[in-house]
């Protein structure tokens, strides 16, 4: 039982950081507030992460932490996309976006979003996604070039730009349609 409350509490902690990061910046935000957001202990930061920065790390580690979980679903993340025939990598990609599409709008929040968006803003943000790699791979076999090739990287972002815009566009998708969430026939259509 009290593993489950400790998992609670970190996951309050995440979400409390996560909305007030986003609404407030990181300069703006205190451990106080997420505490008392999260209705947790003060200690429980340094528990889990020992401070402010190392929390705020911790949001996009979680975010790669359930990406490569839920990707294991579907993807083999050992296996080679250079082993794989041309076809074989055209459907692994069909399947790796509509996967993304679900991950994306059933695992990020409005608030991540904000986030995110903020935080590749940073000369020294990289994003570290070993599934994004695989994408590169999967285009780079497709396209019969290196996954470090300006081709391969710019068609995975083009091809992650789709899935994503209407989230990120809200005043190009939800409010055009009148409604505040994507509903399942909205996610079926972006597919």
């Amino acid at each position: 039982m009290e593993k489950v409350k400790d998992e609670n509490s970190k996951t309050r902690i995440l979400e409390a950081a996560t909305a007030l990061f986003a609404q407030k910046g990181f300069d703006g935000t205190s451990i106080r507030e997420i505490c008392k957001k999260a209705n947790v202990n003060l200690c429980m930061i340094s528990y889990y992460w020992g401070g402010k920065q190392e929390l705020y790390q911790g949001i996009i580690e979680n975010l790669i932490e359930k990406q490569i979980e839920y990707s294991k679903s579907f993807l083999d993340l050992n296996k080679n996309p250079k082993d794989m025939s041309v076809d074989e990598c055209i459907n692994l990609l069909i399947t790796i976006a509509d996967k993304f599409v679900d991950f994306f709008y059933t695992n990020i929040s409005t608030d991540l979003i904000v986030l995110l968006l903020k935080e590749q803003q940073k000369p020294d943000f990289l994003a570290q996604s070993p599934v994004l790699d695989y994408m590169k791979a999967v285009v780079a076999r497709i396209l019969n070039k290196d996954v470090n090739d300006r081709l391969v990287i710019f068609k995975t972002l083009f091809m992650l730009s789709q899935v994503n815009s209407p989230r990120i566009l809200p005043a190009f998708s939800l409010r055009q349609l009148g409604q505040k969430e994507f509903t399942k026939e909205d996610i079926k259509i972006i597919k």
